[in-house]
Order: C-alpha cells, then sequence, then structure tokens
C-alpha cells in the first residue's frame, strides 16, 4: 500500500510518517545514550557526549521541519466519540513534545556555545557556535553554560517522563479504544473502518 507524500483528512502522509519515526528513533536513542554514558573522561565517554551532541542537533533541525510541515499541512481530526479531555490531554501532550524537541537540543547548543565549542556532527563537521556567544569572557561563558545545563537537564527528564507516556498513549488508542490514531502514523496499514 503506498504511502500518499501530503497529509490527507485521514491519516498522516510519507513526509511527516517519516519526520515522526526518525524523530522518535533519534530521541529515545539519545536517551539511553545519555543515562548510560561513563562517568569519567574515558575515551568512550567523550564519544559517546560527542554522538549524544550530534544526535541532538539532528533532532533539532528535523523537529524544524517537522513543525514546518505540519503548519503547512492540515491535521487529520481526532476520531469521533473522542472524550473531551482525552482531546484535550493529546493536544497537550503533542504541543510539549514539540516544545521539548526544539528546547532541549537548542538549550544544549547553547550550553556548548557558551564555552566557545564547536560540537562535530558525527565527523563530517563543526556545528557553528550560536551567535552572540563569541564575545564572551570565561567567567560569564561558565555562567552561561551552567544555566543552560540546567534548562537541557530538567527539560531532558521531563522527555524522559513524557516519551513513555506518549507511547502509552499510542496503545491505549490502538488497543483499548481500537480507533486509528496510532494506524494513521504507521506506514503501509488500512485504516480501520468504521472508527
Amino acid at each position: 500500500m503506498n504511502t500518499p507524500v501530503l497529509d490527507r483528512p485521514t491519516r498522516y502522509g510519507a513526509v511527516a510518517m517519516t519526520l515522526h519515526w526518525l524523530i522518535a528513533l533519534a530521541i529515545i536513542t539519545n536517551i539511553v545514550v545519555i543515562l548510560t554514558v561513563p562517568e569519567d573522561r574515558s575515551p568512550t565517554a567523550i564519544a559517546m557526549m560527542q554522538f549524544h551532541m550530534a544526535l541532538g542537533l539532528t533532532v533539532l533541525v528535523l523537529s524544524i521541519l517537522r513543525l514546518v510541515w505540519r503548519w503547512m499541512n492540515p491535521l487529520p481530526p481526532p476520531p469521533q466519540g473522542l472524550n473531551h479531555w482525552i482531546r484535550i490531554s493529546g493536544a497537550a501532550m503533542h504541543h510539549l513534545l514539540y516544545f521539548l524537541m526544539v528546547a532541549i537540543p537548542l538549550a544544549g547548543w547553547l550550553m556548548v556555545s557558551a564555552n566557545h565549542f564547536s560540537p562535530s556532527w558525527f565527523g563530517l563537521f563543526h556545528w557553528p557556535a550560536f551567535p552572540g556567544f563569541a564575545g564572551l569572557d570565561k567567567a560569564a561563558g561558565h555562567q552561561w553554560h551552567e544555566t543552560f545545563e540546567s534548562i537541557h537537564v530538567v527539560l531532558g527528564w521531563a522527555m524522559v517522563v513524557l516519551v513513555p507516556c506518549h507511547i502509552a498513549a499510542g496503545l491505549y488508542h490502538h488497543l483499548v479504544r481500537k480507533d486509528n490514531v496510532l494506524i494513521r502514523m504507521l506506514p503501509g496499514t488500512r485504516l480501520r473502518e468504521g472508527v
């Protein structure tokens, strides 16, 4: 079954699906990496942190593309008969996810930029420092680094909590309500009739 490129009234298109699953895979991978990185300065720890930064910057770019695509394409409507509070909580979860998908890597980029550090993007090139940090002295840079690190960590833990909630919500729609909320984001699937 071919998946159309553009979103339709009943389901997401190929672009939205691809961006969704790439971002989801990158976020889950980055959570696993940061929770398992050794707390030392070993070559393994440094390599894992470099990978974490490169993948985080990838999430930032893909998330901005996803937001632009969502702005250009209408969302499929929620299923009929959906409880008002489920609609509100679902919309709130999606807005919070979008916020975190941009804010977490942005805070990480600002954090390393404050120390005049340009992370390597998977060894292909060095990601430029965020504009405006070039003139910071060491003391000011350290202070900004600490501020953005705190933001990055707090928002990161919020994502650690929200990702399982998002997965559980999708499974609730699929297994309990038996509607098309999850199916419409899965490529090559056929929508259930009458829901």
